[in-house]
């Protein structure tokens, strides 16, 4: 007896395998998947009674949302009509299922003409049909759920794979739930007038920024800060200093807007990362951290001034060849434990549009789009902005005149530019060996940051001052100077050095005896 219980159970299992789809550890409590076969068939009558309604709820209903083969096949057939387009009644949709070769599978026409018995009226029709969608949500949750603990108890299964393989399929899923529905203006319209009302307030009261700021003040003009869900894009030719730029993008909003930022870094390794900052923060030339050589009164520079880096909530990953996959699963995670206001990745170009499963999606050009893409989605998802570095082809260095970028200098792909919320683009004619610009202003240390692309804004140039000693941007007033405090030149004589840190030191309330080694 016991035999054929086991029997028959593991034969529903299979059945329920094939032609529903449901995992088979899916019954192992007892209980059948959420369903709801009265509404499915109330959702079906009323498409059947009023072919308009089916506009009503084909954005978040598909054939796999209803739980009864039989009912997916019919809404598949009222799918296609729709498309044609065909008016959708019983007859036509008998006909299309017929031509599918599907109509015995259903029941035949008097199932069909059944389903009209079980409603009178397509009124509440989007009602019933969420009732449904919910119900497969709760099935995927159970299907994933399961596939997730059967793979747990695998021996071979590499965990790390199966983490990013569930939180893939849970993210679909999400986004199942996340489908926004068209509203009308006046429903906008209210917050927006409180929004605007803010930012006249904020502006009162002296804050000029919508966003993130970038710790430059040209650059903030243009952007008011980086603004959630907007996908940033600074391109340029080797040598033109994005890492440098995007680590201070990060230090800026980690440190002075004390946003918690998220470094996808897929060029360099964490440990250059960082000496690179500490350069750029304690104005020790980073050739002399790499060796060593600091003088004492330069390693009590270092000592003093990295304070803010050792608390700042400032991300940092390095993990090479990083698909788009593994990093949507490692932000989400970041947005979810630290709850980050902005990530920057450098450089796209470097990174793999592969699926979970190992597998490509076509050419570079399609994976480049693929990534773009997905990118965007996720500053959306996150509603955080999102800076990726990216590559420029060869054509700037055999152009003529100008060495300029522009838009179509972007590599790979042109779904770059069309998915991004903005495209800046780097360039420092000093390194080209044009030493004035249109006005003939010297161009010694000058870095040009070009925002070509600007969706919800103007486009111009801003300058900067780039330190080459330093690999550093810092900002500069209309007059061409330093604003702030000027920085020293480490080239010049001990004593300036020594001055500053006195000058440091004061500012700190600390007595620092630059004459004695830290060691």
């Amino acid at each position: 007896m016991a035999e054929e219980k086991e029997y028959i159970k593991n034969t529903f299992k299979s059945f329920a395998k094939k032609n529903l789809g449901i995992e088979p550890s899916a019954f192992e409590y007892g209980k059948l998947p959420p369903q709801a076969l009265d509404v499915e068939r109330a959702v079906l009558g009323a498409l059947l009674i009023d072919s308009n309604a089916f506009d009503t709820i084909q954005d978040f209903i598909s054939p796999d949302t209803f739980y009864s083969d039989s009912h997916k096949l019919i809404y598949k057939s009222m799918m296609t009509l729709s498309a044609v387009p065909k008016p959708i009644d019983l007859l036509t949709v008998s006909e299309q299922l017929r031509k599918d070769g599907n109509l015995d599978h259903v029941g035949g026409a008097f199932f069909i003409s059944e389903l009209t018995n079980a409603i009178a009226t397509s009124a509440n029709i989007e009602y019933h049909a969420r009732i449904i969608a919910q119900k497969y949500l709760q099935r995927e949750l159970i299907n994933i759920s399961s596939r997730t603990i059967k793979d747990s108890y695998e021996d071979t299964t590499d965990v790390f794979e199966l983490l990013d393989k569930t939180e893939s399929n849970l993210f679909q899923l999400s986004q199942y739930s996340k489908k926004k529905s068209t509203v009308q203006i006046n429903t906008l319209i209210d917050s927006q007038i409180k929004e605007i009302q803010k930012r006249i307030d904020d502006v009162k009261s002296g804050k000029t920024l919508t966003g993130i700021g970038s710790g430059f003040t040209a650059l903030d003009r243009y952007t008011s800060g980086w603004q959630n869900s907007d996908l940033i894009i600074i391109a340029g030719r080797p040598a033109m200093g994005k890492t440098a730029f995007t680590l201070a993008l990060a230090r800026n909003a980690a440190i002075d807007f004390e946003k918690p930022v998220a470094f996808f870094s897929l060029e360099m390794s964490a440990p250059q990362l960082v000496q690179r900052i500490i350069s750029m923060e304690t104005e020790v030339s980073g050739d002399k951290l790499r060796r060593g050589d600091l003088r004492a009164d330069e390693w009590t520079q270092v000592v003093t001034k990295i304070g803010k880096l050792e608390t700042a909530p400032l991300f940092i990953d390095d993990t090479p060849a990083l698909s788009i996959f593994e990093l949507r699963a490692k932000a989400r995670r970041l947005k979810r434990k630290n709850n980050i206001g902005m990530i920057v990745i450098d450089y796209l170009q470097l990174m793999t549009g592969t699926t979970p499963d190992g597998k490509s999606n076509g050419n570079r050009e399609q994976e480049i789009s693929s990534i773009s893409r997905s990118l965007k989605s996720l500053a959306k998802e996150l509603n955080i902005p999102i800076i990726a570095l990216s590559q420029l082809s060869r054509s700037t260095e055999t152009r003529t005149g100008t060495k300029k970028p522009q838009l179509s200098d972007l590599r790979e792909s042109g779904a770059i530019e069309q998915d991004a919320d903005m495209v800046m683009f780097l360039y420092r004619p000093e390194y080209y060996g044009i030493e004035t610009d249109e006005d003939q202003n010297n161009t010694k240390g000058i870095a040009e940051v070009i925002i070509a692309k600007h969706r919800n804004g103007s486009v111009g140039t801003v300058k900067t001052r780039f330190i080459n000693e330093l690999a550093k941007f810092i900002d500069i007033d209309n007059s061409g100077n330093y604003s702030g405090s000027d920085f020293p030149t480490f080239n010049n004589p001990i004593a300036e050095n020594r001055s500053f840190i006195q000058a440091s030191s004061k500012m700190n309330n600390e007595e620092i005896d630059i004459d004695s080694p830290p060691f």
